[in-house]
């Protein structure tokens, strides 16, 4: 038996006042999330700079710690280890803001280490340091799950990784194996240090080649190292600044359009195109090609691929994939704007499949007549489903299932 309109009605008012579900009064989340992990990440960072650069500046460092008595120089470690930590936490912290996996390892392997600082001088600047690291390593671990994108690096980039890590081996092994020729070549350590002054043009010129081959060996090193560290900047740097700029104007790189596959390409935005997005999210990739910035932008900041460019011009749908995309959606406010974009997309990919929205009836036909597969009129259907509810109330419920499944 149905229940009465007054049972329905006090139901959903018990629900309402008094829910069965308790209402949790802080939401534990802000405070034990990744976001607060990536904040503490960042504040041991701080911490770090300032509890080395402390230790640098001091003439004696004092080793008041438990570790101090075995600790393998100690005294070393206790000069170095706070700037080179709070260095190397700087990149790890940029990487864990997104959400990186090799970033959340090298934290695991890095605060550790850095908490043996505390306990190796034990001075009361130290504290604050060893405090915050023994929170920050737990909320980490408690958090793994939520840093597991990989770095996808192109063979641009790991080639010029690569390139370094090569000339930097011929650099050591090549002065290690004519340490006779160079002043103040006396061991590896020697030549490794050699090898990254050299590569870094610094030259403070303790050490110096003092015989032809000797000299044009270290010009070798410096033209293949500044070489490939020049290389590797640009290969690695240049992405993320092409992306940053990408993003400010709400655009995809052309990075990402290459990867593009059997997506959809969505040409124009419009009252429909929002709807349209919300029920294709998460089924295919989509690319909304639009001209207007400011659009682009709002659609960049929610995550979903935009290309900035006229959904008219043939060059622009090249560039975003139509010709090996799943199919197109023609979706702008402007008929006449659709009819040009769907004989754009034509003849860029006459084999793909087009589905226009036509704003008035009238344009349906020619929407048709210019290449669209399929032509949908949403007014129309709106005005059936306003009609359909009006006199049957069977065929409202029929109807308002399905929009809801689509929802769901």
């Amino acid at each position: 038996m149905a229940d009465s309109p007054d049972d329905a009605l006090e139901q959903a008012i018990e629900e309402l006042f008094y829910p069965h579900e308790m209402v949790p009064f802080v939401n534990w989340d802000e405070f034990s999330g990744a976001k607060p992990a990536v904040v503490l990440t960042g504040v041991v960072t701080g911490l770090s700079f300032v509890t080395g650069l402390s230790n640098l500046s001091q003439t004696t460092v004092l080793l008041e710690g438990p570790l101090a008595p075995v600790m393998p120089a100690a005294e070393l470690f206790a000069r170095f280890a706070g700037v080179l930590g709070a260095f190397i936490l700087g990149l790890v912290t940029f990487g864990l803001q997104r959400r990186k996996r090799l970033a959340f390892r090298v934290a695991l392997l890095v605060l550790p280490v850095l908490a043996l600082l505390p306990l190796t001088t034990l001075q009361t600047t130290d504290i604050p340091l060893f405090l915050v690291l023994c929170v920050t390593y737990p909320l980490l671990l408690w958090n793994r799950h939520r840093f597991d994108k990989s770095i996808d690096l192109s063979p641009l980039q790991i080639a010029s990784l690569f390139s370094i890590v090569g000339v930097v081996v011929y650099g050591t092994m090549g002065a290690y194996g004519l340490r006779e020729q160079f002043i103040d070549v006396n061991g590896w350590g020697d030549a490794i240090y050699y090898v990254i002054v050299t590569i870094a043009t610094v030259g403070y010129g303790d050490i110096t080649p003092v015989t032809p081959v000797a000299k044009w060996f270290s010009l070798s090193i410096i033209l293949f190292g500044t070489g490939a560290f020049t290389v590797a900047v640009g290969a690695l740097l240049g992405p993320a600044i092409e992306s940053r700029m990408a993003a400010a104007f709400g655009n995809m790189t052309a990075e990402e359009l290459s990867l593009l596959e059997d997506h959809v390409v969505v040409l124009g935005y419009g009252e429909v195109t929002e709807s349209l997005l919300q029920s294709l999210d998460g089924e295919t990739d989509l690319v909304v090609v639009t001209s207007d910035s400011d659009v682009a932008s709002s659609l960049d900041s929610e995550g979903i691929n935009v290309l900035t460019g006229d959904p008219t011009d043939e060059e622009v749908l090249e560039d975003a994939g139509l010709d090996i995309a799943r199919g197109a959606v023609v979706g702008s406010d402007d008929d006449a704007t659709d009819v040009l974009s769907v004989i754009a997309a034509k003849n860029v990919a006459p084999d793909v499949r087009v589905v226009a929205g036509a704003n008035s009836q009238k344009h349906v036909e020619k929407l048709i007549s210019v290449g669209a597969d399929r032509v949908i009129n949403p007014h129309q259907i709106g005005g059936r489903l306003l009609g359909a509810s009006i006199l049957d109330e069977e065929a409202e419920l029929a109807l308002t299932d399905v929009f809801e499944e689509d929802d769901a």
